[in-house]
């Protein structure tokens, strides 16, 4: 396997940024192999960067991997903890570009390990994730898994999933209404460890106290319609929610993994 080794310009190495706002959050997570599937290939992790909240904030990520046998697993865990170890330790004081060579160090290390391992050969892995730094949320989106947002009693879908039907109804070839029943609705476009390159989503947004967010794997959606989604999370503490909304995607059929992790944003603390 090749040695991996991180170049960084000048502009990418900033000066560490004054901490304003602590963001609290209150977290809940839930996941499950479902009724079909004989190992669970998704991953969830979450890490509070309390020595560098001013840079770094708060880091929750959910990844759903792909590939034979227990490949998929291997490439979730990879991606996980490639992209937090490098996020974290990346010199930029940028959230974004830190979050961005994160990605592809996570892509490069998947790639790297499905050649040295044959029975590892294609496997890849989404990878999305929600930053909380200070008074922003950092959003970071490959594959299909998804980010929705509950504000004010409203849900929104914050991602883009890349998949080969999205594409085309991008494009204006398909209606939305068709996107679910394409033969090819599970086909990505952009996945961890696919190609050399990847091109992540990453987009910045303001946060709010009362925010709800909840990351989850395509298990959960395929079995449960976002009006379901949204009454859960908008009536549930963050664990309970996670619970019940894995839990509703096994009585739904439970065809994949599925994987939820909540955060609510309970306030936003001014440093003096």
């Amino acid at each position: 396997m090749e040695e991996i080794t991180a170049e960084f310009s000048a502009e990418q190495i900033a000066p560490t940024a004054d901490l304003r706002i602590i963001p609290e959050v209150t977290v809940g997570c839930k996941t499950d192999v479902g009724r079909v599937r004989e190992i669970n290939q998704d991953k969830f992790e979450y890490y509070l960067a309390e020595d560098k909240l001013a840079t770094r904030g708060l880091i929750f990520l959910v990844c759903d991997g792909m590939g034979g046998a227990a490949a998929g697993q291997v490439a979730s865990e990879l991606a996980a903890k490639t992209f937090i170890d490098v996020y974290l330790n990346h010199p930029s004081a940028d959230p974004g570009i830190a979050a961005g060579a994160a990605v592809q160090a996570a892509n490069r290390f998947v790639l790297d390990n499905a050649r040295a391992f044959p029975a590892r050969r294609g496997m890849g892995t989404t990878l999305s994730a929600v930053l909380l730094v200070q008074d922003l949320a950092f959003l970071v989106q490959v594959g299909d898994s998804r980010i929705y947002r509950i504000r004010n009693g409203e849900m929104l879908q914050l991602t883009t999933d890349h998949t080969y039907p999205n594409e085309l109804h991008k494009m204006g070839m398909i209606t939305a209404e068709e996107i679910l029943t394409h033969p090819q609705h599970h086909v990505l476009t952009r996945a961890v460890g696919a190609e050399p390159e990847v091109q992540p989503d990453i987009e910045a947004l303001d946060l709010k106290a009362g925010d709800v967010f909840m990351i989850c794997s395509d298990g959960v959606p395929n079995h449960v319609s976002e009006d379901e989604i949204a009454r859960i999370l908008g009536s549930n503490p963050p664990s309970a929610a996670a619970w019940k909304l894995v839990g509703q995607a096994l009585v739904g059929g439970g065809s994949d993994n599925a994987t939820a992790l909540v955060v609510r944003i309970d306030g936003l603390v001014e440093v003096n």
